[in-house]
C-alpha cells in the first residue's frame, strides 16, 4: 500500500493537517489527531481522540472505524510513526462527533481539497496554476516562480539517474543532497533551514533566485556527470555530487567577488509570507 500512497501536507486557517494521497483510489487520508487539533485546539490531541472513542456507541465506533487505517506519517520529532488515519467520508463523520464552531468551515475545506485534487489528475496543468498563484501571494515573483518550478523538474531528472545508479532508499538521496548542498553552500540542508529559521517551511521556496540557481546549477552538473561516468552505489554517487555541487561552488565564489557580499541570505520573505 505504502508505493501507492504520496505523502501531502495540507493547511488549514495556519494548522498543518498530515495528509496522503492514495493514487488508486483517488482518495486522501487525513491524520485523525490533526483533524481533532483543529476542531478543538486541544493541547492533547491524541487524549481527546482516544476519550471519544470510549465515549462512542458501538454503532458510531463501527461506522467510524470501517474506514480509519494505520499510516506511516511523520512525528513532530521528525520519525516517521503509526498513526490513524480516515478518508474524507470518516473525517466528515468525526467532525459529526466534535462539537465545534470550526466545523462547518472545516467540511467546506475538505470538500473543496478532494475536488482540486480530482481536477488536478484530469488536468495537471491545473496543479501547476495554482502553485504559480500561491507562490504569487507569497510575493514572489514570476521570473523566481519560473525559476522554482524548472529547479523542480531538473530535481525530478536528477532522481531518475541517481536511480539508474542504484540509488533507492530516502536515505541515500538525503546523503547525496547534502552533498551538493555542503558543497556550494557549507550547509547541509537541515543547516541551511537552520541559517534561515525555517522549520517545516520548505527551504527551496526560501531562497532568493540567486539561491536556486546555484542549487540548479549544482544538481544539474551533479547529473550530467553522473550520466557521464554512470556511478554506482552511494559512495560513487557521493563523490559525483561533491563534483556537481564544487561546479556550484565556482560559481558561487566568482559572484560573491564580483558583489563584494554574500549571496546566502536569511529569509527575503519573511514579512510576507502567509
Amino acid at each position: 500500500m505504502e508505493n501507492k500512497l504520496e505523502t501531502i501536507n495540507k493547511l488549514f486557517e495556519g494548522k498543518n493537517i498530515r495528509t496522503i494521497w492514495d493514487k488508486d483510489k483517488e482518495e486522501f487520508y487525513f491524520s485523525v489527531v490533526d483533524i481533532i487539533s483543529v476542531l478543538t485546539d486541544s493541547k492533547n490531541p491524541r487524549n481527546y481522540w482516544n476519550m471519544l472513542k470510549k465515549r462512542m456507541t458501538e454503532e458510531e465506533k463501527s461506522e467510524l472505524y470501517t474506514n480509519c487505517v494505520q499510516s506511516k506519517m511523520k512525528a513532530p520529532d521528525g520519525k516517521m510513526r503509526e498513526t490513524d488515519t480516515l478518508d474524507t467520508e470518516g473525517i466528515f463523520r468525526l467532525i459529526q462527533s466534535v462539537p465545534s464552531p470550526k466545523a462547518e468551515p472545516l467540511k467546506l475545506w475538505l470538500a473543496k481539497l478532494g475536488r482540486e485534487r480530482v481536477d488536478e489528475t484530469l488536468d495537471p496543468s491545473l496543479m501547476i496554476d495554482r502553485a504559480v498563484q500561491l507562490y504569487r501571494k507569497k510575493g514572489h515573483d514570476d521570473n523566481w516562480i519560473e525559476k522554482r518550478i524548472k529547479g523542480i523538474l531538473d530535481r525530478n531528472k536528477l532522481t531518475d539517474v541517481w536511480k539508474e545508479g542504484g540509488i533507492t532508499a530516502p536515505e541515500e538521496y538525503a546523503i547525496l543532497t547534502n552533498e551538493i548542498y555542503r558543497q556550494w553552500s557549507g550547509f547541509t540542508a537541515k543547516q541551511y533551514k537552520e541559517y534561515k529559521n525555517l522549520k517545516k517551511e520548505s527551504l527551496r521556496d526560501n531562497m532568493s533566485d540567486i539561491e536556486i540557481t546555484l542549487t540548479d546549477l549544482g544538481e544539474i552538473a551533479t547529473r550530467e556527470i553522473a550520466k557521464k561516468r554512470k556511478p554506482i552505489g552511494l559512495n560513487q554517487n557521493k563523490d559525483v555530487a561533491k563534483k556537481g555541487g564544487n561546479i556550484a561552488k565556482i560559481s558561487r565564489e566568482a559572484l560573491e567577488e564580483e558583489l563584494e557580499e554574500d549571496v546566502i541570505k536569511k529569509p527575503f520573505l519573511e514579512s510576507k509570507q502567509i
